[in-house]
């Protein structure tokens, strides 16, 4: 893909939604790749969005590949500030984009991880939600012409 091409890269929450409404919008939107950027995936609140349910779901359903990135995640401290209204979202974004900075997210970002995947937390819409910051941040860094849709 060159530079001026464009593709989609998509953001999903699992809360909110049935099993059914979540697969059938990856599947809708033909997403190639779930990545899982959640800082705690295997916890008995995800339903059916615990990772190793997940993944088989997903290959089974979709033919949909699946990749945890926990670099793209907060830290536990970090979140739990933000979640017990210790921060501000503002402060929060702040010190979460200087994370993903710091982390150098970009280094093993290729057009072909992004293009046609999807990043998948927890919150049910992208705006006060770290997988919204990961895509812009990769968008911008990246320098790819990406189309973002959040899937809700």
């Amino acid at each position: 893909m060159s530079d001026n091409e464009l593709g989609n890269i998509f953001t999903i929450g699992f809360t909110q939604k049935s099993a059914e409404t979540f697969f059938n919008l990856l599947r809708k939107h033909n997403v190639l790749t779930l990545l899982d950027v959640r800082l705690n995936n295997i916890s008995q609140l995800s339903g059916f969005a615990k990772q190793q349910d997940l993944i088989y779901f997903l290959k089974e359903l979709c033919n949909v590949e699946y990749i945890h990135i926990l670099d793209w995640a907060p830290t536990k401290e970090m979140l739990s500030a933000y979640q017990k209204k210790e921060i501000s979202w503002e402060i929060y974004e702040d010190k979460f984009l200087n994370l993903l900075a710091k982390r150098n997210i970009e280094r093993d970002v290729t057009p072909e991880i992004l293009t046609d995947s999807c990043l998948l937390c927890s919150e049910h819409k992208p705006h006060n939600c770290h997988r919204r910051l990961v895509v812009e941040y990769l968008k911008k860094i990246s320098g790819l012409n990406l189309s973002i849709k959040h899937l809700i």
